[in-house]
């Protein structure tokens, strides 16, 4: 749906109407400019006032009374709840506690993820990304038996860290029950993975998703990309959901709309190979003749020509529209 169509559909629907409903549930990454939220009940409650079907997100509070409340209000609305949590440090004690909370909190995993930014940002060699893996490894064995113990599923998210080898490498070296993925549906086309395969090989251990549409187009340096409304971008969103829905009926679809302006993914650069002993020419072949054929839609985002207000309105706006396009598009699970 182009944006529009969405502002007509939303121009003739009833003033002051209830949102209609759907199953998707939205991540708190999908509000990063006006709206960071801040509580993870007000949350909740706002993202239902949206017609959304679950929340993903971190406990404002561990306090036992805020946690039956946040269970209470959850089931009340007939939501979903996925908490979030970093992976435990050397002391594991508040990875525990969170993981506890959340089971108390009816939360029906934890998303983490091991790194925070990007692989080829972060790492300047490949000793610097070896050291990466090792750390990750032990902070995975320091939270498996906390998962464990609660009977927790933790899931880890393609992060624009782990290529799909290295994922599903690390997910079969553990084989847990309750380890999985949060299989972010555009994270991985930044690393030259192809985004069909990567769905269909990861969608068995998804145990969380984030799921998102995606624009790209070249520049000097390799090529942009950007988050962009469900349905406006390249991907087929319909299959990718078929594929995990069959794959993992049970795994809920949490959209993560993230309103920014085009990352550049430099793998034309030297820097871009350092950590990638593992990738070749075919995969930045494939990959190039992907963003040549996939010319965007609409104009890439540029939120830097918006004052605070213009952003506000446009990442709401985007969220509705992936709202809207899951209701008439998508075929999912509900929550009730």
């Amino acid at each position: 749906m182009t944006r529009r169509s969405f502002l007509a559909a939303a121009a003739s629907s009833a003033l002051g109407a209830a949102a209609p409903r759907t199953a998707m549930g939205i991540a708190t990454t999908s509000f990063m400019i006006a709206r960071r939220p801040n509580d993870t009940l007000e949350f909740l409650e706002y993202c239902h006032s949206l017609g959304a079907g679950g929340i993903q997100a971190s406990l404002t509070s561990l306090d036992a009374a805020y946690i039956k409340r946040l269970r209470e209000r959850t089931e009340e609305l007939g939501m979903y709840l996925e908490v979030m949590a970093g992976l435990p440090g050397e002391n594991a004690d508040l990875f525990e506690s969170t993981v506890a909370a959340a089971k108390e909190a009816g939360a029906l995993c934890i998303r983490s993820a091991c790194l925070g930014g990007r692989r080829y940002e972060t790492f300047a060699s490949l000793d610097d990304w070896n050291r990466f893996v090792s750390d990750s490894k032990k902070a995975i064995e320091r939270a498996l038996p906390v998962v464990q113990k609660w009977r927790m599923p933790l899931a880890l998210e393609n992060h624009k860290d782990w290529t799909l080898e290295e994922l599903t490498a690390l997910l079969e070296q553990y084989s847990s029950g309750y380890l999985g993925a949060c299989l972010d549906t555009g994270n991985n086309i930044a690393l030259l993975d192809d985004p069909m395969e990567f769905v269909e090989k990861l969608a068995p251990y998804a145990v969380s998703t984030h799921l998102k549409d995606m624009a790209v187009a070249e520049y000097e340096s390799g090529f942009l990309l950007s988050e962009v409304p469900l349905g406006a971008g390249f991907l087929d969103m319909k299959r990718i959901v078929g594929v995990i829905v069959k794959a993992r009926p049970a795994t809920r679809m949490t959209l993560e709309m993230i309103t920014r302006d085009p990352l550049k993914v430099p793998c034309l650069t030297e820097k871009y190979w350092v950590t990638f002993p593992g990738r070749n020419g075919a995969h930045l072949a494939r990959t190039l003749a992907m963003v040549r054929a996939n010319r965007p839609r609409e104009p890439l985002p540029a939120l830097a020509e918006l004052d605070g207000g213009g952003r506000a309105r446009l990442e709401r706006e985007n969220v509705e529209r992936c709202l809207f396009y899951a209701r008439e598009q998508l075929v999912l699970r509900d929550v009730g």
